[in-house]
This record gives C-alpha cells, structure tokens and sequence, in this order.
C-alpha cells in the first residue's frame, strides 16, 4: 500500500520522502485528507542508474551550417503553390 502524507508533513520532511521516492518508495502528498498528487522516482533512479545529462551526444553529430534555412526555397514554393 502506498504511504499517504498530508502537505505539512510533505513540507517539513520533503527531504527524507524524496530520498526514499528516489529509492523506489512512491508516496501520495493529500491536503485536508484528499489525495493530490503521487511522488515517484524517475525511471532509471531507483535502480541507481544515472539520468543521461544534456549533452550526452556532444561531439558526436555535426549540425549543417544551413540548419536554420535548409531547403528555404522548396518550402516557400510549396507554401505558395508554385511549380518548379
């Protein structure tokens, strides 16, 4: 059964229900005994894997100088309807 807090215990031990979350422990947080919202861990987390970090791709792909205007023209003739 998944433990049930209300959101002044959440506050005042936000610290410790995260640690266990992130240990796989799921909680639900309830205001005037109504539940509100499920705190679980983030796939990956609770099995002690590391998150991927922006940037895990770096260095690895290169990006075309004319990222932002490639193929500009075609689109613009497709938009406006005209024949090539």
């Amino acid at each position: 059964m998944t433990k049930q807090v209300n959101i002044h215990e959440a506050k005042t031990h936000l610290s410790r229900l995260v640690d266990q979350a992130a240990k796989g422990e799921s909680f639900i947080i309830a205001k005037a005994g109504k539940p509100m919202v499920r705190v679980t861990p983030i796939e990956g987390a609770a099995a002690g894997r590391p998150i991927q970090p922006i940037g895990f791709l770096e260095g690895q792909m290169k990006v075309p100088d004319d990222f932002d205007t490639m193929f500009q023209d075609e689109i613009i003739r497709m938009f406006e309807g005209e024949d090539d």
